[in-house]
């Protein structure tokens, strides 16, 4: 018995610290504060268990305002289509997602990027369902919102 105690203790003790950092899209992300940005890709992470896209946009009055948008795992983008060949620095890019619950955009915006279109029309999803994320249709994995019914008149 005690053996076991002391593997299944040696087993937590490298558990990747990952496990332990995944969060539920409603912890961090607003459902009812979604965005629409237009910007410039200047990086993206491609790290676990959620890739990140940075995207400069540059405001009426010349400013540029970061943010930094939250996509899926870095694989669930690439068997999407969302590959380092495609999410190259200085491509421009229309991202639609949800703001964070902290709306503050200091140092950066912060946000869950639900899908990205390129300036050729491409649109492709690069968001997480499954999390809480609003259901919207836009990733093709998921059904189709239902229409509301009608009450009888």
């Amino acid at each position: 018995m005690l053996i076991r105690c002391a593997m299944a203790v040696v087993a937590l003790a490298l558990m990747p610290a990952q496990v332990f950092s995944h969060h539920a899209f409603s912890s961090e992300f607003d459902a009812n504060l979604p965005f629409t940005i237009t910007g410039t890709i200047v990086k993206v992470e491609w790290i676990n268990p959620h890739s990140w896209i940075h995207v400069d946009v540059t405001n009426a009055d010349g400013s540029i305002e970061s943010w930094m948008l939250e996509g899926g795992t870095p694989n669930t983008l690439l068997r999407g289509g969302l590959t380092r060949k495609v999410l190259v620095p200085g491509t421009q890019v229309n991202v639609r997602g949800y703001q964070s619950k902290d709306p503050d955009c200091v140092p950066k915006c912060r946000g869950s990027g639900r899908d990205i279109t390129f300036s050729d029309g491409q649109r492709i999803f690069m968001g997480s369902s499954g999390t809480g994320a609003p259901t919207d249709g836009a990733d093709p994995a998921e059904p189709a919102p239902s229409e509301p019914t009608k009450s009888p008149e």
